[in-house]
């Protein structure tokens, strides 16, 4: 018996962006021998998950505070896919994890993976994620933060080839504070789509990356956060760099509800075209409904600075290092808010590399 896919339509305007024929053509690659996932663990305490199309590697995994279980699926399009046994990390009052890191390893065709954060009044953690392989993997992750409880989160995206989707919800209580980076710099498809809701006052939310686009790829992220309480801050920065013929697509909505008085919230998204072939699409929205906020956008495309180029040429810097060090001090506003150092500096890493081929 066929099985026949379901996935959302470019007709539809959150989906107008989407590459669905990559995504579909990744489900239906066949599966070869997996990469290795053990040595992409960063040198960090905690536990360690490691994934193999989906499925734990026990061998190769300390669950730690981490447990394996039924977990509820989403009614977005592609996180309904994500059903049954998956990853939880849950936290009573005060507790403190030590870092959490999961390796996805992808072998081809389709895999998918629920999971769920659950942090109660004051407890804290982190958790950093890292995509590598081939084939469509999607994920569902759902966050809850309880009053002042703290959670800070990095994906790495390195998959070789195929696609990921994530989908990412959260509800933050009074106080609470989310800050989550992403970084695509593999060659997949990408679509990273975020559903953040501050239910409680004062609650904080920093979600942004970068995508990093070469070649035919296209790669998208679709955020909306909304608050929906007192004294809210949010701060969505996007970097997107796109080369050869390639497409990077930001859209990032902030909504704010009418009782939502005192809110703060940011947006920044930059664009940067290595070749005038590229395509980045920018798309930022405001929706108010309270009348005592500070909200504001921002949203600009171009090339590298042709002074700045011409000066550091003229210091003696070869024009392709010249182009690396701008573009990667453009990269570098995503990715330098990364709070745990290991973390910082292998998404550094993983952009050098990225740009070292790209240039």
């Amino acid at each position: 018996m066929t099985t026949t896919l379901e996935l959302p339509s470019t007709r539809q305007e959150a989906w107008r962006w989407a590459d669905i024929d990559a995504l579909r053509r990744a489900a239906e690659s066949e599966r070869a021998v997996p990469v290795a996932g053990a040595d992409r663990f960063l040198d960090l305490p905690g536990a360690r998950l490691l994934f193999v199309d989906g499925v734990l590697d026990e061998s190769a995994s300390n669950l730690g505070p981490v447990q394996l279980m039924q977990i509820d699926a989403s009614d977005h399009p592609l996180g309904r896919q994500a059903l049954g046994r998956g990853w939880s990390l849950r936290l009573e009052r005060d507790a403190v994890a030590e870092p959490v890191q999961i390796v996805h390893v992808a072998s081809g065709a389709a895999n998918h993976l629920p999971a769920e954060i659950v942090l109660a009044e004051d407890a804290a953690a982190q958790v950093y994620e890292t995509y590598v392989g081939r084939g469509w993997t999607n994920r569902l992750t759902r966050v809850t933060l309880a009053t002042s409880a703290r959670l800070m989160r990095g994906v790495r995206l390195l998959q070789d080839d195929g696609f990921v989707s994530l989908r990412e919800e959260a509800e933050l209580g009074e106080g609470a504070s989310l800050t989550a980076t992403f970084l695509a710099a593999g060659t997949m498809g990408v679509r990273i789509d975020g559903g953040i809701t501050q239910t409680g006052d004062g609650a904080y939310a920093e979600f942004g990356g970068a995508l990093l686009t070469k070649g035919e790829l296209k790669q998208e992220c679709a955020v909306a956060l909304r608050h929906a309480a007192l004294n809210g801050q949010s701060h969505q920065l996007w970097r997107a760099v796109a080369a050869d013929r390639s497409q990077a697509s930001l859209a990032a909505r902030v909504e704010v509800a009418r009782h939502a008085q005192k809110t703060d919230g940011e947006q920044s998204l930059r664009g940067l075209l290595l070749q005038r072939t590229a395509t980045v699409n920018l798309k930022p929205e405001l929706e108010i409904f309270a009348d005592d906020v500070k909200c504001a956008h921002g949203a600009t495309v171009g090339e590298l600075d042709a002074k700045a180029l011409f000066y550091m040429q003229s210091r003696g810097i070869p024009k392709p290092r010249a182009q690396a060090l701008l573009t990667r001090a453009f990269v570098a506003d995503a990715i330098d808010r990364i709070g745990n150092e290991v973390v910082r500096e292998a998404f550094a890493a993983d952009a050098d590399a990225w740009l070292e081929a790209a240039l």
